[in-house]
This record gives C-alpha cells, sequence and structure tokens, in this order.
C-alpha cells in the first residue's frame, strides 16, 4: 500500500483538516435535496470535483465510508449487547432505567419513533443508533466513491482496483445489514441526491437485494489486489476477501430461510450450500482455520501477520472510530458496565438467560433439557438418558458453556488476595438483586471477560462479527436443508463440535433431527453475540421462543445446603410478527411516498 494511506487511526484528525463532516453526516439516499451539497463554492470548505482530486483525498472519502458501519457488541445504548433483546440475556438495567433495552422489551416502538434509528439527541460515533439512515449514508457514500475514483486520481491500478473492491464490500455490508432488520430495499447504485425527485423508487424484492449483494462480493473476490487478510495495524478493520465471503454466505442463508423463502424452495438453500462451501474452500487454502481455545479466542484481539496465531477472526470491530476515547473500547467497557460486583461497575450488564443454559448439551453429547411443559419455561423436560439433574445443573456441561456463563459456584479468580467463587444464591455477594449491579438471572456473562483483568485499562478483547465457525454452520444448515444430513453436513457441523471438545453428533439423524441439532449449534456457538436475535427472525420462531426469560434463583437453607428454584425475570412484548423487522423510519415513509411500510407498523 502506498505510504501516503491513511491509517484508521489518524482518520479523524485527516478528515476534519480536508472535509466538513457536518456536511457528510446529512448526505444520506432519501434525503430531499436536489443539489450535491458537496458542489459548493470555495469559502474554506472544498467540491466534490476536489474531494476527488488527489489520491489522499480519494482514500479520506472512503474513509469515510467506513465510518458509517456499525459498531455491534455493546455499542447499543448504555452499552448493552443485542443478546439482551432476545432470548440468550437479561440487561441488568431492565426494568430499573427506561433505556433503549426496555423500550423493545416492552414494545414500545413504532415508525415514528423506533430507539435503534432515533435515540433522542445522542448521535457521538460510539452509539450504535440510526441504523437505517447509517446504512444509507454509506450506501450513498460507497456509490459516489465508485463513480468518482478513477486513474487520475490512483494512479496505480492495483491499488485502485483494491479500493474499488473495498467500496464494493462496504456497499454490500450496508445492504446486508438494510435487509436483515428492514427486510427488501430499493437497489441504488448513483447518487440520488442528485435526482430531481423520488417518485420512481421502490423496493426490490429480498432475492434482487441478495443477488446485488452477492454481485458485490463476487467482484471484490475476483479482484486479485484485494488481500483475504489484512497484515498490518495500519490496516485492521479494512475490507478484505474474507469478509466479502462471510457476506455472500450469510445473504444467501437469509434467502433461503423460512422468512424469505416461505414456499420452501430448495434451489435457494442449494445456493446457499454452494456459495458456503465455497468460502469454505477458498478460506481454508488461505490458511483460516477454527482458532483451537474457544475461551481464550474472545479474550483476545486479533494478531496481524501472513500467518496469525487468530486465524478464525473474518472481521472485527476495530475502535478508530471512538478518537481516542480509550474508555469507550470494547476490551475497557466490558470491565465497567459487564462485570460482578467485586470490582465496582456501574452495572453487571449483559447477564444470560435460562433458556441460554439450558440450550447446551451435556459433555457426553446428550441433549439435557429438550423443552418446557409450560409457557411461563418453569417445568423442563429433562432427557431421562443425559444425566443432567436439575438441582445440579452446572455439572458435565458442553466445555463452551463454562467459558460463556458465570454460574452460582464457579471459580473466578484471586480477586485482592481473597480466592473468589461466584455467590449466586440470595443474600451472597453476587446474589439475585433488583439493583443493576446485581444479576436478574443468576448467572453473569463470562464470554469476552477475562477473568485475569483487573482493571478496565488492561481490556484488550475485541468484538469480531464475522468469524470462520460461522461459515461452517451456514454451509452445514444450508446443505442439511438442501440435501439432508450428508456426510459433509456432519463433517462441518463435528468440526466445530471438536474444536469446543464435544463429541460428534450421532449418526442416523433424520432430516428434521438434524436440523434441531444445528439450530442448538448454532444457538451455543454463538452465545451472546448477534446470530441468535436474527435466527429467530429468519426461522420465524419469535413467537414460539420470544416471550419470555428465566433465570435459575439460588437459596442457602439454614443446614448450608443450596437449592434453585427457576424463575422468570421478563414478560416480553415483543414477539409479535411485526417485530420480525423494524419499521422503516416514518420520516423515510413521508420523503419517499411509494416505499411501502412493512407489515404490522
Amino acid at each position: 500500500m502506498p505510504a501516503s494511506t491513511l491509517t484508521f487511526n489518524s482518520i479523524y484528525n485527516y478528515i476534519m483538516k480536508y472535509i466538513i463532516l457536518s456536511v457528510f453526516a446529512t448526505l444520506f439516499i432519501l434525503s430531499s435535496c436536489k443539489k450535491d451539497p458537496l458542489d459548493i463554492t470555495p469559502d474554506g470548505r472544498i467540491t466534490l470535483a476536489d474531494a476527488f482530486s488527489t489520491q489522499e483525498l480519494t482514500e479520506a472519502y472512503l474513509n469515510t465510508t467506513y465510518e458509517s458501519m456499525r459498531k455491534h457488541a455493546a455499542n447499543y445504548h448504555y452499552y448493552t449487547f443485542l443478546s439482551a433483546f432476545g432470548d440468550d440475556s437479561h440487561e441488568s438495567n431492565y426494568p430499573t432505567q427506561s433505556f433503549i433495552v426496555a423500550n423493545y422489551i416492552e414494545g414500545n416502538i413504532s415508525a415514528a419513533a423506533n430507539p435503534f434509528d432515533n435515540q433522542g439527541s445522542t448521535t457521538l460515533a460510539y452509539n450504535d443508533t440510526k441504523w437505517y439512515e447509517r446504512n444509507w449514508v454509506g450506501i450513498r457514500r460507497a456509490n459516489v466513491f465508485l463513480a468518482n475514483i478513477n486513474e487520475k486520481n490512483v494512479t496505480e491500478a492495483g491499488y485502485r482496483g483494491r479500493l474499488i473492491a473495498e467500496a464494493k464490500l462496504l456497499r454490500a455490508l450496508f445492504y446486508l445489514d438494510l435487509l436483515e432488520n428492514y427486510g427488501p430495499m430499493p437497489i441504488v447504485t448513483t447518487d440520488l441526491t442528485l435526482k430531481p425527485d423520488f417518485s420512481d423508487i421502490k423496493r426490490s424484492t429480498f432475492e434482487e437485494g441478495a443477488k446485488f449483494i452477492v454481485k458485490d462480493c463476487d467482484d471484490a473476490i475476483a479482484e486479485a489486489n484485494l488481500p483475504y487478510r489484512v497484515t498490518s495495524e495500519a490496516e485492521r478493520g479494512r475490507m478484505t476477501k474474507a469478509v466479502a465471503h462471510a457476506i455472500k454466505s450469510q445473504i444467501l442463508l437469509f434467502n433461503a430461510s423460512p422468512q424469505w423463502n416461505p414456499s420452501g424452495d430448495a434451489s435457494k438453500w442449494q445456493t446457499a450450500a454452494a456459495a458456503s462451501k465455497q468460502a469454505l474452500t477458498a478460506l481454508t487454502t488461505n490458511g483460516f482455520r477454527l482458532f483451537p481455545n474457544y475461551e481464550n479466542y474472545f479474550i483476545s484481539k486479533p494478531d496481524l501477520g501472513q500467518s496469525p496465531n487468530d486465524k478464525e477472526t473474518l472481521f472485527e470491530i476495530n475502535d478508530w472510530g471512538y478518537a481516542g476515547q480509550t474508555y469507550r473500547r470494547f476490551g475497557n467497557i466490558l470491565f465497567l458496565m459487564h462485570m460482578i460486583p467485586d470490582f465496582g461497575p456501574e452495572k453487571a450488564g449483559n447477564c444470560p438467560s435460562q433458556e441460554l443454559v439450558d440450550a447446551y448439551e451435556m459433555k457426553n453429547g446428550e441433549i439435557a433439557i429438550t423443552g418446557y411443559s409450560d409457557e411461563a419455561h418453569l417445568n423442563p423436560i429433562i432427557n431421562p438418558v443425559s444425566g443432567y439433574d436439575d438441582q445440579k445443573p452446572y455439572l458435565n456441561r458442553d466445555p463452551r458453556f463454562y467459558a460463556t456463563v458465570w454460574y452460582n459456584g464457579a471459580y473466578y479468580g484471586n480477586i485482592k488476595g481473597v480466592e473468589t467463587y461466584i455467590e449466586a444464591f440470595k443474600g451472597g455477594k453476587h446474589g439475585i438483586s433488583g439493583i443493576k449491579q446485581r444479576t436478574p438471572t443468576g448467572y453473569y456473562m463470562r464470554k469476552f471477560v477475562d477473568p485475569k483483568v483487573r482493571s478496565a485499562a488492561e481490556g484488550t478483547a475485541s468484538y469480531k462479527t464475522f468469524r470462520f465457525a460461522e461459515i461452517y454452520l451456514n454451509f452445514a444448515e444450508a446443505e442439511n436443508e438442501a440435501n439432508g444430513p450428508t456426510s459433509e453436513v456432519y463433517d462441518a457441523v463435528n468440526t466445530v463440535r471438536a474444536r469446543a471438545q464435544m463429541p460428534a453428533l450421532p449418526a442416523g439423524l433424520s432430516k428434521d433431527a438434524m436440523r434441531e441439532r444445528l439450530r442448538r449449534e448454532r444457538r451455543v456457538e454463538f452465545a451472546l453475540e448477534e446470530n441468535r436475535f436474527y435466527d429467530m427472525r429468519r426461522w420465524l420462531i419469535l413467537k414460539n421462543v420470544g416471550k419470555v426469560t428465566t433465570g435459575m434463583e439460588w437459596a442457602k437453607q439454614s443446614n448450608g445446603t443450596l437449592t434453585n428454584k427457576r424463575i422468570v425475570t421478563i414478560n416480553r412484548k415483543s414477539w409479535e410478527d411485526k417485530f420480525l423487522l423494524f419499521p422503516i423510519p416514518l420520516s423515510e415513509i413521508t420523503k419517499v411516498p411509494s416505499l411501502t411500510q412493512n407489515a404490522g407498523w
């Protein structure tokens, strides 16, 4: 890469020198502007032509496109995780404080007031809000960049090809985010702020949107100068061919899933399986592998190089957008907002649910809890051959459970000279309480949290939005739906299980039985990440699993023994079919009446 190329860490100062950010921030596709706001007279600012007059400014414009990416992880309002909006966890500030989690759980959202799109006056880059707008801002910027990069402003053809590929992947990523959250969108390849009116703007089908995303991904994969992985700190967070395969695998899986494939068209599953198989082959050939230790993977930041130790991460969220506010970085905020009470955090944060705990198999590979006999999930159906005991529920479970959940009796480590075990029983120092610094479910989040860290400044973890394990399970699901539980399905899912030191799935499963095992596998492998939030929707199971969240309340008896009982911690109102998608913001429907609103909103 040329020496003039900007690093993400220097982007903020560079852009402030050359480009007025307040102008860029208003440029989204459904703006009512008829003239390009960048095409302005010289008064200390620059015209659009000037913005692409040199390589440095051309690169700077692409960097502003990166700025539109959502941050994910713990970047939702008040540093929550998206899993708390589903059935994997319970955010500890609910219901005592009425933030974005409370609004969603209580169903207090509408096209005019969706907290994911309109969080009051909160507009800072570290808040993951205004999803609809920021994705369209990104698409507009990508389109402008693609229309203006040329052999004059980026003279070296190979480097120019890489930048074009990056812009196409950014556009694909923004469309992926829109389609998953809002459904089909208009397909746009030009700068619509130059259009005289928007009367001809209409929503495409989901499949048309998926094909458009796939085309951008295929173009990027075909670009010889786009690398499979970044190898230097200056490039951390840039688009790669690995990201292209991840986006393509994911959008085709969604396109084939029941939400967007109600007829069960097998060809869609076949296309999804083929794309994920292609990704597995290409990524494996280029050195990608599962990280050997599941627990350690989530408490580390990927190292960079041609052959790094972390060969699993396909894309991580980079902290460059925080402009030096190190306390807001993922590894730091975990300690401040998602920690056990011993360290005095502001809140306990993202506390796993009993439903998530119940999803983990026994270490022998047997399912422990097959379901519930009541709607409140207080009466589990226990598999009698599994060896599970509801009064000793944490014995002999899938190793991923111990890497994900702090439970009553779990050993945390030595804290200030004291060997510390989690006391989640009532009255214990980590016990259930009605304050946000304590767990509401009887559990604390261990995934992402390094138990050796003793201050926020020591946190080094980063959030991985795409990882190799997802490609394996995407393929297994699509292949099973297309062709049944073939040997390739078993190979893919068992590769993921083997990394977790879990036995292979039993031979001879039917297609339906394999589907259920794969869904359980996805839930535990991606626990507390964002997959479950979307899996519940694309599988159309939200109304079946999204009504309640439960926990485990432990009590110490007079003789010192502990007993437990299951308790309901949330009765959720956001489980109806309309919650399968977010509403398109009312302000956008008003500007473009030809857009149709999502059902129920």
